[in-house]
C-alpha cells in the first residue's frame, strides 16, 4: 500500500464521505417534496363553489323523483346547495339512490341527519278535539264580514269535520270550511259557537332564516329556536309531501299540529310536523300562515 493522502487520516476521510452522502441525500430529499408539491395532482382539491341555479332546480326535482320518505329538502342561499335532511328511517341505500337520481347534479346536494323520524304531530290529548284527535289552534282570523275562524293544521282538519274544547266533546267550536293536506297544510275553522272568546294581537308576515321564533301547542307549551330554512319540501315517512315550509330547529310533539309560529307579534307559521322531541329536541316544519290567509281570504288581527 501506498502513503496515506496528504493531510486527512483514514477516519477522517470516512467521515467526509457520509457528511458528503447525507447532505447529497438531504438535497434530493428537498427537490423530490418541492417536485411533489408543484404537481397538480398533489394540491388541495378546490371547494366547489355555490351550484347554479339550474342544477338546484334539477336537484330538486330529482330528490322528489327519488320519493324517499323521511326526507325534507329546501335550497341554502348562501351555499348555493340543496340542503336534504333524512329522518331515521331513512338507510343509507335510500340516500345513495337520491344522488344516483340526482346523478350530474349529485355536487348540488348537501345531505344531514336528524333524530326521530318526520310524520304529522297528530295525537290525542286536549286543546281542540275532533274526529277522536287533538290538534292545536293557530292564529284566530276574521273575514271581510267580521265572521270569526281560527286557522290550523291541513292534516288535522282532514280528519274532523267538527271541533270542540274539551276531550268529552261538549263543548263545541265549530265546523272546519277548508282543509288542505299533503301539497299544503293548512285548515279553516269557523267559531259557530257565540260564547267563546277568539282574542287576536297578530300581524302576518314572511319568516327569515336565522330569525329567533317561538312555537306554541297544546302538548308542550312554547319552545324557542331559530329558522334554519324556508321553501322546504318534506315527505313525510307516514306518506304525504308538503312543499313551501319554513324549516326550524324548534322542537314539538304529537298534538301540537296547528300551533303556532311566531315572533313577538308577528304571524309566521302553523306546525305541520317534525321530528325528535322536547327533551332532546328536533326538526320542526310550519306551513307559511300568509299563504293560509291568501287561500281562505281573511287575516289575523
Amino acid at each position: 500500500m501506498g502513503p496515506p493522502p496528504t493531510g486527512l487520516s483514514a477516519v477522517s476521510r470516512r467521515r467526509t464521505v457520509r457528511t458528503t452522502r447525507i447532505r447529497l441525500l438531504a438535497v434530493a430529499a428537498a427537490v423530490t417534496a418541492a417536485t411533489a408539491l408543484g404537481l397538480p395532482g398533489a394540491q388541495a382539491a378546490p371547494t366547489p363553489g355555490p351550484a347554479s341555479a339550474q342544477a338546484l332546480a334539477r336537484a330538486d326535482a330529482a330528490v322528489l323523483k327519488a320519493d324517499v320518505g323521511g326526507t325534507a329538502w329546501y335550497t341554502d342561499q348562501a351555499t348555493g346547495r340543496l340542503v336534504v335532511t333524512a329522518d331515521a328511517t331513512v338507510s343509507d341505500a335510500a340516500i345513495a339512490r337520491i344522488k344516483r337520481q340526482a346523478g350530474a347534479d349529485a355536487g348540488a346536494l348537501r345531505i344531514e341527519r336528524a333524530p326521530g323520524v318526520f310524520k304529522p304531530l297528530l295525537g290525542a290529548g286536549d286543546a281542540i278535539y275532533g274526529g277522536g284527535y287533538r290538534c292545536s289552534l293557530g292564529f284566530n282570523v276574521k273575514d271581510g264580514a267580521g265572521a270569526y275562524y281560527f286557522l290550523t293544521a291541513g292534516h288535522c282538519g282532514n280528519v274532523a269535520k267538527t271541533w270542540y274544547t274539551n276531550s268529552a266533546q261538549t263543548t263545541l267550536i265549530g265546523d272546519t270550511v277548508g282543509s288542505s293536506f299533503p301539497g299544503n297544510d293548512y285548515a279553516l275553522v269557523r267559531y259557530d259557537n257565540a260564547s267563546l272568546a277568539h282574542p287576536g294581537g297578530y300581524t302576518a308576515a314572511d319568516a327569515t332564516v336565522g330569525e329567533s321564533v317561538s312555537r306554541r301547542g297544546s302538548t308542550t307549551g312554547v319552545h324557542n329556536g331559530t329558522v334554519t330554512g324556508l321553501n322546504a319540501t318534506v315527505h313525510y315517512s307516514s306518506g304525504g309531501t308538503v312543499k313551501g315550509l319554513i324549516q326550524t330547529n324548534v322542537c314539538a310533539e304529537p298534538g301540537d299540529s296547528g300551533g303556532a309560529l311566531y315572533d313577538g307579534t308577528k304571524a309566521l307559521g302553523l306546525t305541520s310536523g317534525g321530528s325528535g322531541n322536547c327533551s332532546s329536541g328536533g326538526t320542526t316544519f310550519f306551513q307559511p300562515v300568509p299563504e293560509a290567509l291568501a287561500k281562505y281570504n281573511v287575516s289575523v288581527y
